[in-house]
């Protein structure tokens, strides 16, 4: 990665955490999908957005709750069982994917750390 892609890539990591973003939550869990071995909670930027994901997937989404992208990221993903990243904006063009990977979030729950599963 060319330094400046990982200038970029911090850059939209830190407004990501910084950002409140609207996570759905389908019969009382937050709404997310499985693929290759990972867990992916889906957050949106706005709710235009969300209700264009939920459509595209013919998915009911009755209720999201507000969350700043730190939080999800230190304290959700660690939560949950085996690895989680995030996708945000899913389906949009400007949509963006964290995944579970040092510098992402916490080294514990990281797929490359070697205190991954600590």
């Amino acid at each position: 990665m060319s330094a400046e892609a990982l200038r970029e890539r911090r850059a939209a990591i830190g407004e990501f955490r910084r950002t409140e973003v609207l996570v759905p939550v389908v019969d009382g869990a937050l709404l997310s999908a499985e693929t290759g071995g990972i867990r992916w909670l889906f957050a949106f930027t706005e709710r235009a957005a969300l209700e264009r994901f939920a459509e595209a997937r013919g998915e009911n989404v009755p209720d999201w709750v507000p969350v700043y992208g730190a939080r999800l990221l230190d304290q959700v993903i660690p939560s949950v069982d085996g690895p989680v990243g995030i996708a945000v904006d899913a389906g949009s063009p400007t949509g963006l994917v964290l995944p579970p990977v040092t510098g992402i979030v916490p080294d514990a729950v990281a797929l490359d750390s070697a205190g991954a599963g600590a």
